[in-house]
């Protein structure tokens, strides 16, 4: 018999492999779905409630909401495909709201979207998926992944502006060779309108935006909620040690901020420092906020250690442009990456995360979450 090699990578036909999509509702989920019921895979759909937004309206810019739910449950019903809700509000309270408001208190600025990848998407699902015998778990990230016999790496989608890797840095390689992302060579424009041939009803659903469980993107409400009693009035500094100001709590701040400070001056200031150990918030002018140095712990790796002899390139923060820059490994695990010009708001919390480019694109190698 005669080898087959399907579209995402495997020797198998369509109609002998299970695929499980993770189907949060919105049109790209919806469409990797439906395409792949289209290529005459087995697909089972599986969507996430991962918080209880019973209180609150939810908003369409919001993923995972109630409507989120019934829209997936729709278009699992039109595609004919077997669908699966599964209740982890308890799990992402935990892996995720519990980390973002920590983060928050170390005066840190932490990105959620990756710890819910690592941790409910990427980590439960993947054992779902496992259990129930597929043969891969398909999302709709825009991120490329090419799979040659076993092994699958992730590259930089063609879409540069929906480019997701960012946020996929920490996946393991373990869980990246089982993970398939169809729409990564894939601009957003096609992805619509191959949802309109579908003719599925979230063809023209607006993107998510804010975090799912931050409304309105007011995260000191999150962390109000939780946390009340966070917000403990401090000084604010400048770089020479003297006091200028006072603010109401180090939540409502984050490194490169300019408004809300507060505090007045000759010139614009900015955060250039949170010290959440003191309390305190450190201001200067902008061209202090530069940094070429930045100080990295829980590396995640997809690759050897020996990818990383020549300059590569890094991106620190998920809008941000890629940087040249040489790592250099420490004995204790963690990384120094040197920047070869510099950076203006580099904040801890926040991942610093690793390219190569080769003749496919850009390779992600792995990255680290910057510490200072």
């Amino acid at each position: 018999m005669n080898a087959y090699l399907n579209s995402i990578g495997l020797m198998k036909k369509p109609s002998d492999t299970t695929v499980v999509v993770a189907m949060s509702g919105g049109v790209d989920s919806s469409t990797v779905a439906g395409m792949m019921k289209k290529e005459g895979y087995k697909v089972i759909g599986i969507t996430l409630k991962l918080y209880d937004n019973s209180k609150e309206v939810a908003s369409s810019k919001q993923c995972c909401s109630g409507q989120d739910i019934m829209d997936a449950k729709r278009v699992a019903h039109k595609l004919g495909i077997e669908h699966k809700i599964l209740y982890y509000q308890d799990k992402f309270k935990q892996g995720v709201i519990d980390n973002f408001v920590d983060s928050y208190l170390k005066g840190e600025t932490p990105i959620p979207c990756v710890q819910c990848n690592q941790t409910v998407k990427f980590k439960d699902l993947f054992s779902v998926a496992k259990e129930l015998n597929a043969d891969a778990l398909i999302t709709g990230h825009y991120v490329k992944s090419i799979t040659i016999g076993n092994e699958t790496n992730m590259y930089r989608a063609i879409d540069e502006n929906r480019d997701q890797s960012y946020f996929l840095f920490n996946t393991t390689r373990e869980q990246l060779n089982y993970l398939r992302f169809p729409l990564g060579g894939m601009l957003k424009d096609e992805t619509r309108s191959i949802a309109k041939k579908l003719e599925l009803n979230v063809a023209d659903k607006p993107d998510s935006q804010d975090i799912c469980f931050v409304p309105n993107g007011d995260y000191t409400s999150v962390i109000q909620k939780f946390r009340p009693e966070s917000f403990k009035k401090g000084n604010i500094k400048n770089l020479d040690g003297e006091v200028i100001g006072v603010h109401d709590g180090i939540v409502n701040f984050t490194i490169g901020q300019r408004k809300g400070i507060k505090v007045s001056d000759v010139e614009p200031l900015y955060v250039i420092k949170i010290d959440s150990k003191k309390n305190e918030i450190v201001v200067g002018p902008r061209e202090k906020l530069g940094k070429k140095i930045i100080n990295l712990n829980n590396l995640n790796l997809l690759v050897d250690k020996d990818n990383f002899k020549q300059d590569i390139l890094v991106k620190v923060r998920s809008t941000g442009k890629l940087l040249n820059a040489k790592v250099n490994f420490k004995k204790d695990n963690s990384v120094e990456v040197n920047l070869k010009e510099f950076e203006d708001g580099i904040s801890p919390g926040q991942a610093c995360v690793f390219y190569a480019l080769d003749q496919k694109g850009y390779k992600v190698l792995g990255g680290g979450w910057i510490k200072d």
